[in-house]
């Protein structure tokens, strides 16, 4: 009996956590180059809670697209910040209702007792920065995957 290939598996929605640095370089990873509305931010400060409604591209589905050539594709995602106690933020316009912003990457500045500061970096200069008392990240797709708008993977040139 042989062990069971990656490529077996079925395709299913990211559900994923961190609880430390390490676990959120993969959810940074998975959300580069995300793409949102200025209105699809929400803190909830009684619920020490920041979330972001995303248009993620699907990363771990690039190779597999581009093996058999059809379309990368988009999906939304819910990724969400507890035990957030404060957030700031800089180079963004929250009455521009039509400014889309784009995520770059996530990184964690940790601090005594397991606090710190967790800095999500935009395209555009922009960042936003929350005060957590504690690092817990969730990212969970909510729809279905779509075709890419613009029919290409992000690309960074050097």
């Amino acid at each position: 009996m042989a062990d069971a290939t990656f490529e077996e598996g079925r395709e299913a929605p990211l559900n994923l956590g961190a609880l430390d640095s390490d676990d959120l370089k993969i959810i940074a990873a998975l959300v580069q180059d995300a793409v949102f509305p200025v209105t699809e931010m929400s803190w909830r400060p009684a619920e020490r809670r920041f979330a972001l409604l995303l248009n993620r591209f699907r990363w771990e589905d690039r190779d597999a697209a581009e093996r058999r050539g059809r379309p990368f594709e988009r999906v939304q995602s819910l990724l969400v910040f507890d035990n957030v106690l404060s957030v700031a933020s800089q180079g963004i316009d929250r009455n521009d209702k039509d400014m889309i912003l784009s995520l770059l990457d996530i990184a964690f500045e940790p601090e005594e007792d397991g606090a710190g500061q967790i800095l999500l970096t935009l395209a555009g200069d922009g960042a936003i920065r929350l005060s957590v008392e504690a690092l817990e990240c969730t990212l969970k797709d909510v729809t279905r995957p779509y075709q890419a708008p613009s029919r290409q993977a992000p690309n960074h040139p050097v």
